[in-house]
């Protein structure tokens, strides 16, 4: 994963930290790749994507649209100076999940092998549940709630 640090102008100053993208793993430490007054970009390798059955229709939702992407959860402990990578996934559903959580999550587009082997994985082990047809509400009566008009 690359995080990407920009410096912000304005009356307060400061930077501004996103993710650039995320790399087949290359080994080794986190590390700075990049360096510059007004911006530098981390490395940050060793970050692994399992796939698992209870999230396979997260990743369908994922493999289905038009762009697959990698969704990364960062954050920022306290007396750091910049944000870290702390979990990744490929599911739509789990990375939901974690912002409904107030967790910062990042989306960058996967690379195409990993979509992939996403799809591939999908098309192996996921079946969609069949959708239920319910009857509208409007032929739903209680019983005697129709009556045979008298008279007239």
């Amino acid at each position: 994963m690359i995080l990407e640090r920009r410096a912000v102008a304005g009356r307060w100053g400061g930077e501004r930290w996103e993710l650039l993208g995320v790399v087949p793993d290359v080994g080794g430490e986190a590390r700075e790749i990049v360096s510059g007054a007004d911006s530098s970009q981390w490395l940050y390798p060793g970050y692994d994507v399992q796939l698992r059955r209870d999230e396979a229709e997260g990743y369908y939702l994922n493999a289905s649209s038009d762009q697959p992407s990698v969704f990364v959860s960062l954050r920022q402990g306290e007396g750091e100076d910049r944000p870290a990578p702390f979990q990744c996934t490929l599911s739509y559903n789990e990375a939901a999940r974690w912002m409904d959580s107030n967790e910062r999550v990042e989306r960058v587009p996967a690379w195409h092998e990993l979509a992939a082997w996403m799809g591939q994985w999908v098309e192996d082990n996921y079946r969609p549940e069949p959708k239920k047809r319910r009857r509208p509400r409007s032929f739903e009566g209680k019983e005697g709630q129709f009556r045979e008009k008298s008279g007239s």
